[in-house]
């Protein structure tokens, strides 16, 4: 297996997109329009597919195509970060306006700092930043 690519489908796709590039960093590489196309007719302006490029192995493709089908999902991304303040950050930015917090971000019993919340998008994401040494 080459890689496995989240594919996030959400209201909104081209706030989402912005959003996430300001929370993660990265480059919006992609962003194809249902303008044009036969197969999406009546869903112009829509997003078919893009792309976020955070960093060489980690890409997330976003739609508003199917947002409304995929509320439902028992799916959740799940972030190993790579220091304290970075889940911090992260953790800050994704609790903003009106996300659920499920799991507040705390040091656990198995010494990570962990924290689960459904952003405003209703994606739902597993924060994770375990300390070695």
């Amino acid at each position: 297996m080459k890689s496995i690519i989240p594919n996030i489908s959400v209201e909104n796709c081209r706030d989402a997109l912005e959003f996430y590039k300001s929370v993660f960093g990265g480059e919006i590489k992609m962003v194809k329009t249902a303008d044009n196309s036969d197969m999406f007719k009546g869903h112009e302006g829509k997003i078919m597919h893009s792309e976020l490029h955070i960093a060489p192995n980690c890409i997330m493709y976003f739609t508003d195509l199917f947002g409304e089908r995929a509320q439902h999902t028992n799916v959740q991304l799940v972030l190993e970060l790579d220091s304290r303040e970075q889940i911090e950050k992260v953790y800050a930015e994704l609790s903003k306006e009106d996300a659920i917090i499920i799991f507040e971000l705390q040091k656990t019993f198995w010494g990570a700092h962990h924290a689960v919340l459904k952003d405003k998008y209703a994606v739902t994401w597993g924060l994770n930043y375990t300390e070695m040494g």
